[in-house]
């Protein structure tokens, strides 16, 4: 099967000026969460219309390797979501990739997306 060519990578605007809001700060603490769970190299949690949040770890198997990002949000689709009000990626990178940031802008073209730190400290937003 051949490889798909990576998706460009999205640099977080920083957001030292605005502090999160409870419930983004929720999204983060949730990715936190997943990531920690299973030892994954990211974690990611998105809030739906409804305020539903779904947290997800990366998959690296394989036969299947998904972001956490993606994860999160199929499992928000699998479950009735169509349309996210916010997301939140965990990792060690400094961007966010390209096909977490896709799947997330499927859904919703200018939901905010924070990126932060295994600390949990917010590196940035992705508005675009």
């Amino acid at each position: 099967m051949p490889e798909t060519p990576a998706a460009p990578t999205a640099r977080p605007t920083p957001g030292a000026s605005a502090p999160l809001s409870a419930e983004d700060g929720k999204l983060v603490v949730l990715a936190r969460g997943a990531r920690a769970r299973v030892g994954a190299v990211e974690g990611a949690a998105v809030r739906d219309q409804d305020g539903r949040t779904y947290a997800a770890a990366s998959v690296a198997l394989p036969s299947l390797t998904l972001t956490a990002l993606q994860l999160a949000v199929a499992s928000a689709v699998a479950a009735g979501a169509s349309r996210l009000e916010a997301a939140a990626v965990v990792t060690e990178a400094s961007t966010l990739d390209g096909a977490g940031h896709a799947v997330v802008r499927d859904l919703a073209p200018d939901a905010p997306i924070h990126v932060a730190a295994p600390d949990g400290t917010v590196l940035g937003t992705v508005t675009e």
